[in-house]
């Protein structure tokens, strides 16, 4: 009966069903035929406010949304140009940094096609990049700050791992530094393309300008510092996600509102209402699938599907490899938060079963996912590359194949090696 109803709810929310009344239904009945008292649905929303990792969302989605409506992306590619503008590939690097910090910051991929790809793209036609090169670029390395610290699916993660009984306890801190260097060996991957794909370059182009570093470092002045500070002191351990969350807010709402004056003072009720829509939609998932988190494990439903799993594997390196296809395919299918949800419960006490750790998990984990948001034919962000360009979304799909295959090869180090996740863990 359970298997039916999840394969129902399953195709339910494919077909395009909101995906929290499907779940909120789905604990629901179960809970009823099991005799449950539904009360135990709601306790769930309850210990939401007890999270403290949950503090740290609405904080970081208003920094985000903020940093969305100023010119903030442009100087920060017009910095990144003229540091590493010099350099072979120096542009389309820029773009991968620049990708990867402004999904971290804001937690949409989406949002950071759409913000930087106006600069970027014609920024790399510009420099003589191929138009396929250049659109693949943008499409694929807008999901790459997924790993980095402070980036909501981390955030999500961290919570819902929290709700499993666990041998070894995950913390929010454990994940930001896990994500680092596997996010770093990504954007390592895709540089060497970047220089492989380089348009030649003039004796101009080669030539660094000093007063053009000067111009932009005094032009992101205010910005600048945002990112080291507050990395710095998540990484350092110094001060937790919450607090540096309420920092980033802080400052990112006085130097934008007060200081550059670029998001007046009568947009901020929009912009602040943008942002907590998507948190409330956040908490929304989050509440309903805890609840189903917690009905799954009391059935043992995740030992049951060991056991399946078990008789028809019994090698590591084959559940990962398995694992790996298994996420494309949600990542595919759903959004990010959904699929965090969902999945964790049901395959994280199995992957324990294999002896993978679970920081490890939520690492390669999200790596799938982020790959999976362009994975043709059905991935999110190819639908929005194409209305963003105006391009036909066949024609990004074949722009995107190459960095496909490149994050996909990488994702796979990243699974088969868990030392790019773990070694900097405090453990």
């Amino acid at each position: 009966m359970i298997w039916m109803l999840l394969i129902a709810a399953l195709v339910a929310m494919l077909l395009g069903a909101p995906f929290f009344a499907l779940i909120a239904g789905l604990t629901l009945v179960l809970l009823s035929l099991d005799g449950t008292d539904a009360g135990a649905f709601v306790i769930n929303f309850a210990q939401l406010g007890e999270k403290q990792e949950l503090v740290a969302v609405p904080l970081f989605a208003l920094a985000g949304y903020l940093l969305g409506e100023s010119r903030t992306p442009q100087r920060l590619v017009r910095l990144s140009r003229a540091l590493f503008g010099w350099m072979p590939g120096g542009l389309a690097i820029v773009a991968l940094i620049a990708c990867a910090l402004f999904t971290a910051l804001t937690g949409a991929s989406g949002v950071t096609i759409v913000a930087l790809g106006a600069v970027l793209y014609p920024a790399l036609i510009s420099a003589r990049y191929s138009q396929p090169f250049a659109l693949g670029l943008v499409t694929s390395s807008g999901s790459l700050g997924m790993l980095f610290a402070p980036a909501l699916p981390l955030i999500i993660y961290a919570v819902v791992v929290q709700q499993l009984p666990l041998p070894v306890p995950v913390s929010l801190d454990d994940l930001f530094r896990a994500g680092l260097l596997p996010g770093l060996f990504l954007i390592a991957v895709l540089s060497i393309w970047a220089i492989w794909q380089a348009p030649p370059r003039t004796a101009e182009e080669k030539r660094i300008d000093p007063r053009e570093i000067v111009a932009a470092l005094k032009d992101t002045a205010w910005e600048l510092p945002l990112p080291f500070v507050v990395l710095g002191a998540i990484y350092s351990g110094r001060i937790a996600a919450s607090e540096a969350a309420a920092l980033t807010a802080i400052y990112v709402l006085v130097v934008l509102t007060i200081i550059r004056r670029e998001v007046p003072f009568g947009s901020l009720t929009r912009i602040i209402r943008e942002a907590m829509v998507l948190v409330g939609a956040i908490l929304t998932i989050l509440g309903v699938a805890l609840a189903l988190t917690d009905y799954l494990i009391l059935a043992d439903v995740p030992g049951q599907l060991f056991t399946f799993v078990n008789a028809h594997i019994d090698s590591r390196w084959v559940f990962l490899l398995v694992l790996n296809f298994i996420l494309l395919i949600f990542g595919m299918l759903l959004e990010g938060f959904p699929a965090i949800v969902i999945l964790t419960p049901l395959i994280l006490p199995i992957a324990l079963q294999f002896g993978v750790d679970p920081v490890h998990f939520g690492i390669l984990f999200l790596a799938n996912l982020q790959i999976g948001l362009f994975l043709p034919p059905l991935g999110m962000n190819l639908f929005i590359a194409s209305y963003r360009f105006g391009l036909p979304v066949q024609q990004v799909i074949r722009a995107t194949l190459p960095f496909f295959v490149l994050m996909l090869l990488a994702t796979l180090v990243i699974t088969y090696v868990p030392w790019l996740s773990l070694v900097l863990l405090e453990r």
